[in-house]
């Protein structure tokens, strides 16, 4: 994940923590540079505008992993 896709789940609201999957102390280190980055208002405009949220739809994994997660059900 980038700095500034980070940014993007900061700037989403004090109640949303974006989980970052480093491997390496380096990509840690890097990603958490995102806290240092400021996006303005136009840029979260252009980023909102790119992938609008009525563009994502539906689940994670196919119907038959999905049942293999909920299990339980």
């Amino acid at each position: 994940m980038s700095d500034k896709s980070i940014a993007w789940v900061l700037a989403k609201g004090r109640n949303i923590i974006p989980v970052i999957g480093a491997r390496k102390r380096t990509q840690l280190e890097e990603s958490l540079k995102a806290v240092e980055v400021e996006l303005s208002p136009e840029e979260l405009s252009r980023i909102e505008a790119a992938i609008p949220a009525s563009a994502i739809a539906g689940t994670r994994y196919d119907e038959h992993q999905m049942k293999m997660l909920d299990s339980e059900r």
